[in-house]
């Protein structure tokens, strides 16, 4: 089943099956809203907190998400998999490069 993701900053939206990552999802269908890192939740550069909707997680490094982190829904992009439609905001130290506006040329 296909759900809707939603990157609060940006306000890019994909579409994501329950048996692939938002991470996974997300680069598939051209989307920049999320930085790329390891994939496989060991480097921490994917962090966001899910704003709303229901999924399912596969293991996390805890060096990048504490058990508080979990509870407060912080978890790693590439190990999250939605269960329902998904809403996200991007932490972690890459999400300025990511979220910012981007200049307009001249």
């Amino acid at each position: 089943m296909q759900h809707q993701i939603t990157i609060e900053e940006t306000g890019e939206r994909y579409a994501c099956a329950e048996t692939e990552s938002l991470l996974t999802a997300m680069a598939r269908s051209g989307r920049r809203g999320i930085p790329l890192g390891c994939r496989g939740g060991g480097c921490g550069v994917c962090k966001v907190q899910v704003t709303s909707g229901e999924f399912t997680t596969r293991a996390m490094s805890r060096q990048h998400v504490s058990a508080d982190d979990e509870a407060e829904r912080c978890l790693l992009a590439c190990r999250v998999f939605p269960r329902a439609d998904v809403a996200v905001k991007v932490l972690g130290k890459m999400s300025r490069a990511v979220c910012s506006p981007r200049p307009d040329p001249l």
